[in-house]
């Protein structure tokens, strides 16, 4: 068996070892691997490729939607039904069964095809060296990237996408971008040898899976392959199932208050019925309909319809959303945390400006760094391409190269970080020198400042490396460029010539904030989201990003004091740090959990390997298009675009649903609740049923009917202003206070029919006018309390809900009128009862206001 080597100190063992070592470990050789040996490898160890979530199947979806309490209750409902004889009622509670786990699966295979469409499937190949058998040359061909086996020797150049984690054998320049797994804007120097192992990432003589050559050549050897490679290792961490959500705790809280409720109050209406009535069958059967009184039956499809709509509304706004659930997790997240790169900024290199020694602006470095890029032969990196890209349009410094040509160059190396070019102009030969501020200040004896040569005294050679410096701690990467005229002359150039240099000055570039960012940040902000910085970057570069996006910058946290702090420690600097540098994946993930300990609803913004842990640790995971394939796998929601606005107007889209489905659900059980009290208080004194159990299905059929259109309903903008929970707390509260104030009408409307209209106070009498009473008013009392008490401002409830109102309205005073009054046992009302019936309904409504008034004054909290 072959050993592996995803874990680190393996992986730092590879890194360090000489190369006869180096191919032992891996059995293989410089030369490469042969045929038959590559075809063995893969054949035992399996493709090249990285595990990823398989699309879940049919059932799985089915088992998805099915596993909520709200869905439980109602199957075993459904099932206490059929062993009553109950057919209507259990084909009703069924029916609600298949809706509601019908729209969930359909919105996860609209999803699924959504995020489908969002990957780019691209072949790939690699450049490795092979032999045909022992003793026969090596050739260079191309596999394809899913063959490549540990030991393989692979060629890389510029464009290529690292194909597995390799070892680097020999290298020349070589730069690679790494950004998604270190954070890191620009790309990073690999070579044959380390200075640096702070961290994994950093190991020079490494390059991972997933990165990719931007400069340079290099030969490597295959180390680690598909999930025991560094990405890999990612990806498989965040294949298990995800921690619950707040979403998810507080469905399954609030479910279990219901479930708890209802085992209390149906014994004791079976109790009191079946002692009153000495029918227990009868009360058996009226039990189990209050239990459909006393659930929010409809919830399951109120939720997946308000996530549905809430889905598309996203949609609109360049949100895929993967995860339903995830929606209302938006609404109720109050932190933030976002990946600096590509996120907050544009993931690029801009020129910022030109300046001279003293920071003056002054155009002169840009210009003659120009000069040295046109001129230099080598590949460009991204400072080069910015500066290209900014003075391109500049007609000026274009006329004037057209006066230069060039002479002779001495490349960009690692060592010496800086590059020469030689240029003439006229009889003259000008050496222009740009690269690291360390490496090219030594070499200058001057400087031009204010159009004069100036000596570069100690002094202000200091102060110009205190303002280099500085610059570097606002997030700014700088350029040094020097310049010398000499006569023309015959002959080459070397190092030696790179002396007795002019500092002409100084180049800055960065990695701009998006235009939008501040103002998402400050949208965000506005609605109670504070947002956190966590970033593989380094602290200089994070606190000048927070700064520009218009967050609050207190101490920055680093990675090495997450690793080593207490747990107490870390609850401090979690909770009042604001920006986080120099981060592992492992250590996004841990401030991520521990914010989510501490009591808040975390998202998390990322696009890179690196950020799949957290992604997979926070309430709601957030990726963009652009991200890597394991980001997008681990998201719950996918930005088509890199813009936080989205996320701001998310958040609104997130708390209006939750809004609308925390109507349905406290107004719903409040007067459920009410309904059994009612119900306990008639079942005391009538010598009959006040209501059969179809006709009380039948009325929670309708009412649910009605709240069919809360989705589309009006939010009270001061609800929209802070995250918002499900809370099971105020729930049970909300029942005991609008509960009892829904049943004293109905007692009321049992008084008017029994002695007022004498509708069942004689024995003879039959009870039905007294049942189709009390079905009316209770349905038309429930339609009254969703207006009144769907908004804490008053606010115009939406069309939809009016017609839907006004629509099952007119049905529960149509009904005992109908065709169907007969299988549902009801009969027409006497005229005398209308006049009680508008009172009653209008006294309801005006103590329902009234409640409703009071109650808020008291708790300070409406939904």
């Amino acid at each position: 068996m072959f050993k592996t080597f995803s874990d680190d100190a393996r992986l730092r063992e590879l890194a360090n070892a000489a190369e006869l070592p180096l191919f032992r470990a891996v059995h293989g050789t410089p030369k490469g691997l042969t045929e038959a040996e590559a075809a063995d490898r893969l054949a035992q160890h399996g493709d090249n490729h990285v595990a990823r979530p398989t699309r879940a199947s049919v059932w799985a979806r089915v088992r998805a939607g099915v596993n909520s309490p709200f869905i439980a209750l109602l199957t075993g409902l459904c099932v206490v039904f059929v062993v009553v004889g109950d057919v209507r009622g259990a084909v009703t509670v069924g029916a609600m069964v298949v809706l509601a786990v019908g729209l969930r699966f359909w919105q996860h295979t609209r999803s699924d095809r959504a995020v489908d469409a969002l990957r780019a499937r691209v072949s790939a190949t690699a450049t490795v060296r092979r032999r045909a058998s022992d003793g026969h040359t090596a050739v260079t061909r191309e596999v394809p990237v899913e063959d490549l086996v540990l030991g393989d020797v692979v060629l890389l150049v510029p464009g290529d996408v690292v194909p597995a984690d390799v070892r680097l054998v020999s290298a020349v320049d070589l730069m690679v971008d790494q950004s998604g797994l270190s954070g890191e804007t620009l790309p990073e120097r690999k070579g044959v040898t380390n200075t640096r192992q702070a961290s994994i990432v950093d190991i020079e003589t490494i390059c991972f899976a997933g990165t990719s050559v931007v400069a340079g050549t290099a030969t490597a050897v295959v180390v680690a392959t598909g999930s025991d490679t560094y990405f890999g290792t990612i990806a498989r961490d965040i294949q298990g199932a995800r921690p619950a959500s707040g979403f998810d705790l507080g469905v399954r809280a609030v479910g279990w208050t219901l479930v708890k409720f209802m085992l209390v109050m149906v014994p004791i209406v079976l109790a009191v019925n079946g002692f009153v009535t000495g029918d227990w069958a009868q009360a058996a059967m009226f039990a189990a309909a209050v239990a459909v009184g006393l659930t929010p039956e409809m919830l399951p499809v109120i939720v997946t319809t308000n996530l549905a709509r809430g889905a598309v509304r996203l949609a609109e706004r360049k949100v895929v959303v993967k995860r339903l659930n995830a929606i209302q997790d938006l609404g109720a997240m109050d932190v933030l945390c976002v990946d600096k790169t590509g996120t907050l900024t544009e993931d690029r290199v801009a020129y910022a400006h030109s300046i001279d020694l003293y920071g003056q602006p002054d155009g002169e470095a840009a210009e003659y760094a120009y000069l040295a890029v046109r001129f230099q032969s080598g590949p460009r990196n991204r400072l080069d391409e910015a500066i290209a890209d900014q003075l391109a349009g500049d007609e000026d410094a274009v006329s004037n190269n057209a006066a230069y040509s060039a002479v002779d160059e001495i490349g960009f190396d690692h060592d010496r970080r800086r590059a020469t070019v030689v240029v003439r102009h006229d009889d003259e030969h000008i050496v222009i020198t740009k690269g690291d501020p360390d490496q090219v200040l030594p070499r200058c004896a001057q400087a031009w400042q204010a159009g004069a040569v100036i000596e570069l005294t100690d002094a202000r050679r200091r102060d110009t490396e205190d303002l280099v410096r500085a610059y570097a701690e606002h997030g700014m990467r700088i350029l040094a460029v020097a310049a010398r005229q000499q006569p023309a002359r015959l002959g080459g150039y070397s190092e030696m010539d790179e002396a007795g240099l002019v500092l002409v000055g100084f180049v800055g570039f960065v990695d701009p904030v998006r235009a939008s960012t501040a103002t998402a940040v400050r949208s965000l902000d506005e609605r109670g989201v504070s947002v956190k910085i966590l970033t593989g970057d380094n602290q200089h570069v994070a606190a000048f990003v927070a700064g520009q996006a218009g967050l609050r910058i207190g101490e920055v946290v680093q990675g090495h004091e997450i690793d080593r702090a207490s747990a107490a420690h870390l609850r401090r600097l979690v909770t009042t740090g604001t920006v986080f540098a120099k981060l592992t994946p492992a250590n996004k993930a841990r401030i991520v959990a521990e914010l989510r300990s501490a009591g808040h609803s975390v998202g998390f913004v990322g696009d890179g390997v690196n950020d799949a842990l957290a992604l997979r640790a926070a309430d709601v995971g957030i990726s963009v298009q652009g991200g890597t394939d394991v980001a997008k796998d681990a998201a719950d929601l996918i930005l088509t675009e890199r813009d936080l606005s989205a996320l701001a107007d998310g958040v609104v889209e997130g708390r209006r649903t939750l809004g609308n489905t925390m109507k349905y659900v406290k107004i719903t059980a409040s007067s459920n609740f009410g309904n059994v009290l009612s119900v306990l208080v008639a079942s005391a004194f009538l010598p009959f049923l006040p209501m059969l159990p179809v006709q009380l299905m039948v009325q929670n059929l309708l009412y649910d009917t009605a709240q069919l259109a809360l989705p589309w309903d009006r939010v009270d903008r001061e609800y929209l202003k802070r995250p918002r929970r499900w809370q099971a707390g105020g729930l049970v509260r909300f029942m005991l206070v609008f509960g009892p104030v829904s049943s004293l009408f109905d007692v009321t409307t049992f008084a008017v029919l029994w002695w007022a209209l004498g509708t069942g106070s004689n024995n003879d009498t039959d009870p039905t006018v007294f049942q189709t009473g009390w079905f009316v008013e209770g349905l038309l009392s429930q339609l009254i309390a969703v207006l009144v008490l769907r908004s804490i401002m008053g606010s115009r409830p939406s069309r939809q809900v009016l017609v839907a109102t006004c629509v099952v309205a007119f049905v529960a005073l149509a009904l005992p009128l109908s065709p169907l009054a007969g299988p549902l046992l009801l009969s027409a009302l006497p005229l005398g009862y209308f006049p009680w019936l508008v009172a009653i309904l209008a006294a309801y409504g005006v103590a329902a206001q009234l409640a409703k008034t009071m109650y808020t004054r008291r708790t300070g909290a409406w939904l």
